[in-house]
């Protein structure tokens, strides 16, 4: 029962965290649960809990596959777009053929790659949100000179009034 509530509240807090992403966060948040799978099929091979070990497996194959490469635009990511989807290929192939081998050497290898895309993708969105932050202040400078000068503006038309 605790351990199910603790799950329930886990579930609320990435289904949030999911809602409020931006789209770059998504795929962060993608990388780090098929890390997270790797690592766990990894647990469970060094157990030799197969169950459980296809059961990981299979989470990260369906976040690489469903996840990751279904968000690919390959017309307009051009090279690199094409480049990540032999990647995302590579990895599901490797991945599949680690669990019938039952090689964690081979997993962990994925896991590798996964966490240096990660890497990358968490750098695209820090550049992203800084020129983000870059922009609104500018738009906050721009707005701030605006209201300066509808108050001159306005000071002045009082004058010109008041001169009148």
């Amino acid at each position: 029962m605790k351990k199910s509530g603790v799950n329930a509240y886990a579930s609320v807090g990435l289904e949030t965290g999911v809602v409020d992403a931006s789209p770059l966060k998504l795929i962060v948040m993608l990388y780090d649960g098929a890390i997270t799978a790797c690592i766990h099929a990894q647990q469970a091979m060094a157990q030799q809990d197969i169950a459980k070990k296809g059961q990981y497996i299979t989470q990260a194959v369906t976040i690489i596959e469903s996840g990751l490469r279904t968000c690919l635009d390959k017309r307009a990511g051009g090279d690199i777009a094409q480049n990540l989807d032999q990647l995302y290929q590579y990895m599901t192939r490797s991945l599949m053929e680690a669990s019938v081998r039952l090689d964690a050497q081979l997993v962990q290898e994925i896991q590798q790659l996964l966490m240096e895309l990660k890497g990358a993708w968490e750098a695209l969105e820090k550049s992203a949100v800084a020129r983000q932050a870059q922009a609104d202040m500018s738009l906050g400078q721009m707005v701030a000179q605006k209201t300066h000068e509808l108050k001159h503006m306005g000071q002045a038309s009082r004058l010109a009034t008041a001169g009148a």
